[in-house]
């Protein structure tokens, strides 16, 4: 296999709303299910050099009740995987790609985990609908510098050392974090 028959490419789906994605098939993160390449049934790019490309990503909905006083925000963050933007070669992937990818999956829900905290522990005025967007862009903004972060230290999956060590830095990182419920 050439050098770059190893590469893999992440590509997250950056939502405002679960809205956007009801008629979409979507597998959601748990702890419990793995990716398998059944689950990648978009079609590879013909010019694309990746052997994989991982469609993930967050999603938020929130309603507030109460009074500008005393404003109650209930709110859901979802992570996604999208089977129909997925896809692989089969003849360029390995177990070790497939690692790869689930690993941006489950990076997607580490961010999830940070803005579902972030949420949390914010006091929101009645300017919540911009606070939460704020929380939410400034999530994505740090998601996609950490996944392009995870591709370039691994070098697409093609450093098992690295890739290694990634896989035993995030399966850390969500330990610490618990099994996060949607809220």
């Amino acid at each position: 296999m050439g050098t770059l028959r190893l590469f893999s490419f992440s590509f997250l789906l950056l939502g405002l709303s679960t809205v956007f994605c009801q008629e979409e098939e979507t597998i959601p993160w748990s702890a419990d299910r793995k990716l398998t390449w059944e689950d990648f049934k978009g079609k590879p790019l013909k010019t694309e050099w990746a052997a994989a490309t991982t469609a993930s990503g967050i999603s938020y909905e929130f309603s507030t009740s109460g009074t500008l006083d005393n404003l109650k925000v209930d709110f859901k963050v979802h992570t996604d995987f999208y089977p129909q933007k997925s896809w692989y070669r089969p003849e360029m992937c390995n177990s070790v790609v497939l690692s790869h990818e689930q690993l941006h999956f489950d990076i997607s829900e580490l961010f999830a985990r940070k803005m579902r905290r972030r949420l949390n522990e914010t006091s929101f005025t009645r300017n919540v609908k911009a606070e939460v967007r704020k929380i939410y862009r400034e999530t994505l903004k740090s998601l996609t510098a950490f996944q392009n972060k995870y591709d370039h230290q691994t070098n697409f999956s093609r450093n098992i050392e690295q890739q290694l060590i990634w896989n035993k830095k995030i399966s850390e990182a969500l330990s610490a974090t618990g099994s996060s419920p949607m809220k």
